[in-house]
């Protein structure tokens, strides 16, 4: 490799290391890292859902012909990920330390708490993070069940809160219509 070479690689290898942080930052406001998570020691449930770009896409051209309004609703979500852990003695106090920690951050970063049940050793919190009135850009959810499982979720994209409340309405989905009615009366 002759001098002038060198000058050109060194200065543009330098200013692509420096930008690959600055790319990796520019995720989506609804966007939540929930960490990772392991299967209970003792074989309990596990379940992980990562969902992204290509594979949402395909599902909404899929359920274009026979579920309109899913399609639609898809179109505008980016990435969909859900943790399902099983609760047992072991992990029950990590695991409800996570969650209180999600939600105190989620509050500090101004998301709104928009559902909240506490009931028969069961703890819901529902989460948006809204783009003005028009829209949400990200919902999080988190339940614990003292005795049986602990579920992260969380949904980002550009989502039309009357699409929620519609698919709601057309599954019979009660939460999904609270969340849009939510939005809509703010």
């Amino acid at each position: 490799m002759n001098i002038p070479t060198r000058i050109l690689i060194v200065p543009l290898l330098s200013s692509l290391l420096l930008t690959v942080p600055m790319l990796a930052e520019t995720r989506s406001p609804g966007f939540v890292d929930l960490g990772t998570f392991s299967a209970p020691a003792d074989g309990g449930q596990f379940v992980e859902v990562d969902l992204k770009g290509n594979l949402l896409a395909m599902a909404a051209r899929i359920a274009a012909t026979q579920e309109p309004k899913v399609a639609e609703l898809l179109r505008g979500i980016e990435s969909v990920r859900v943790n399902v852990v099983g609760v047992n003695d072991a992990n029950r106090a990590g695991l409800m330390e996570r969650i209180k920690s999600l939600r105190s951050g989620l509050t500090t970063d101004g998301w709104e708490r928009i559902v909240t049940v506490q009931q028969d050793r069961q703890d819901v919190g529902v989460f948006l993070k809204t783009r003005g009135a028009d829209s949400i850009a990200g919902v999080v959810v988190t339940v614990i069940s003292d005795d049986d499982q602990a579920v992260f979720v969380n949904v980002v994209g550009d989502i039309k809160p009357e699409k929620l409340a519609e698919l709601g309405e057309h599954f019979g989905i009660e939460p999904l219509k609270k969340i849009g009615g939510a939005v809509e009366k703010k």
